[in-house]
């Protein structure tokens, strides 16, 4: 079952420079611990910020010599910037696509990144099979919490087994509301693995 954990310093309590080391703590636990990915989600902060939090998670993944692979969320110019292994990209067919951001990353001289692409609906997974993505975060899965006593409906099993038909062969990671008591199920119904907030900052 692969793993990918996605962060947010949100979780943590104390001043802006606390929860970033403590995020870092975080992320260093995950690589000690072998998670396949860890996706760098912290849109509000600066890109200086962002970056600077990418190398050193870089930095404790090659002192690791660990094959933890980190992507940035939405920000493929943050991701050529650092190093980082790659990039997760939204849906929406107004973003890059996966080719054009392959295409900057080969002009600048650097790797073939790895590109996740989130998708909520068969069509958007389609898509992104055929814009080559290296992999799908299908979600929401299961009845997600946002706050309080709002919630999002999840899609349940039977979508999460048709999104992972629409894909094939690309991978497809389950998202929202994943747990480990549900993971074995989203397993069963085709995914590669699963992907999450909560599921890995508790663990």
């Amino acid at each position: 079952m692969l793993r990918y954990a996605i962060t947010s310093r949100a979780r943590y309590t104390g001043e802006e420079q606390e929860k970033q080391a403590e995020l870092l703590r975080q992320t260093s636990r995950w690589v000690a611990d072998g998670i396949d990915f860890i996706q760098l989600r912290e849109k509000d902060l600066s890109a200086t910020a962002i970056a600077a939090l990418a190398r050193n998670i870089l930095k404790t993944i090659d002192l690791a010599t660990s094959t933890t692979k980190l992507l940035i969320n939405s920000r493929y110019d943050i991701a050529i910037a650092a190093g980082a292994h790659g990039v997760h990209l939204p849906s929406d067919p107004n973003e890059l696509t996966p080719a054009q951001v392959r295409s900057l990353h080969a002009s600048n001289k650097l790797h073939a990144p790895i590109i996740t692409v989130s998708c909520h609906t068969i069509e958007e997974v389609r898509r992104a099979r055929e814009d080559q993505a290296d992999a799908i975060l299908f979600a929401p899965v299961f009845e997600k919490k946002i706050s309080g006593d709002e919630s999002t409906p999840g899609q349940g099993l039977d979508r999460l087994h048709a999104a992972c038909a629409a894909a094939s062969p690309v991978p497809v990671y389950a998202l929202g509301g994943v747990t480990l008591e549900n993971a074995t199920a989203c397993i069963a119904a085709g995914a590669a693995g699963i992907a999450g907030i909560r599921l890995f900052h508790n663990s």
